[in-house]
């Protein structure tokens, strides 16, 4: 394995890189073809061109193999957590393009959203490696919901997301709240126990949710899970406090209430619930959560903090 530094050089200097675009994601069919001529325009050679409407993980597996020092997913979080959960522990960076609904990675992780400044960071930015949390033996950049949120990456039609965006997403969370039954949670972690009523669950490794931030201070990178319930049993308590969330998440800590922020955590609730791991369906309650740090390298503007 090359240093971050020895990688970031080969990067700039060599430019070799695969480019993998799922052209299902909200932007990705529409954009594909400037994304491929502002990396080209940048003297990028791409040893792997893909764009994708199929197996994502059949694609990204060549693009793999072909050997670059940088692999550039263009997706939205689906997709890029598929992508760092296959460049776990691999001597290749991943570089992000941010195409999808809510592009919560890539705010974390400080990658600018307009594509001009994304392609420009893929070129000129610096290796940093980051966290990724572990759902059994799942990993995933972003987090894990329980409960409604699950229903509703079942239930989301992928039309109103690629017309609507990211306002998909409550739409729908709202057509399903009038029959969803509340669970009951139990997180264990620390030697403590915290039981939690509600009609929703979330543990996050990363600093946003549905494209606003959690709190001021979690990121990808804190060797830190945080796990937060929205809202109590009532119906209406995931309608308040979802509208809290929106609009006070970038001033408050994950030290204060509701957060509990951990290393790991097992989860089990009153009935076996479906989990979705970064908007993609996986599983079942009970489930153990956990993290492996700097398991991810990954290209991020000059000056990102790097623990």
């Amino acid at each position: 394995m090359r240093t971050k530094k020895q990688l970031s050089e080969d990067i700039r200097e060599h430019r070799r890189a695969a480019l993998v675009v799922n052209a299902r994601s909200r932007r990705g069919r529409r954009l594909y073809e400037g994304v491929r001529a502002r990396l080209l325009a940048a003297g990028v050679t791409l040893l792997a061109d893909l764009p994708v409407e199929g197996d994502l993980e059949q694609a990204l597996t060549k693009a793999i193999d072909a050997g670059p020092d940088l692999l550039v997913a263009g997706g939205g979080d689906g997709t890029i957590s598929t992508a760092g959960r296959m460049l776990a522990h691999r001597d290749i960076a991943l570089g992000v393009l941010p195409l999808g609904t809510t592009n919560n990675f890539a705010r974390t992780a400080r990658v600018p959203l307009g594509l001009d400044r994304a392609v420009a960071t893929l070129t000129g930015g610096t290796v940093v490696d980051v966290d990724l949390g572990l759902a059994g033996d799942l990993p995933f950049t972003n987090h894990v919901g329980v409960g409604l949120s699950a229903d509703v990456m079942l239930k989301s039609p992928h039309l109103l997301k690629r017309v609507s965006g990211r306002i998909a997403y409550p739409l729908t969370a709202l057509a399903l709240l009038t029959r969803h039954r509340p669970i009951r949670a139990v997180v264990r972690a620390g030697g403590r126990e915290h039981t939690f009523e509600t009609h929703q669950l979330y543990v996050a490794n990363g600093g946003f949710h549905a494209g606003r931030p959690i709190t001021a201070d979690a990121d990808a990178d804190d060797r830190l899970l945080v796990a937060y319930a929205v809202g109590g049993p009532a119906r209406a308590d995931l309608l308040r406090e979802t509208a809290r969330n929106a609009a006070t998440g970038h001033r408050r800590s994950h030290q204060q209430e509701p957060f509990l922020a951990v290393r790991e955590l097992t989860l089990e609730t009153d009935r076996p619930v479906r989990t979705e791991v970064d908007g993609e369906l996986s599983g079942e309650t009970p489930l153990h959560i956990g993290l492996d740090p700097n398991a991810l390298r990954m290209m991020a503007p000059p000056g990102t903090p790097d623990r």
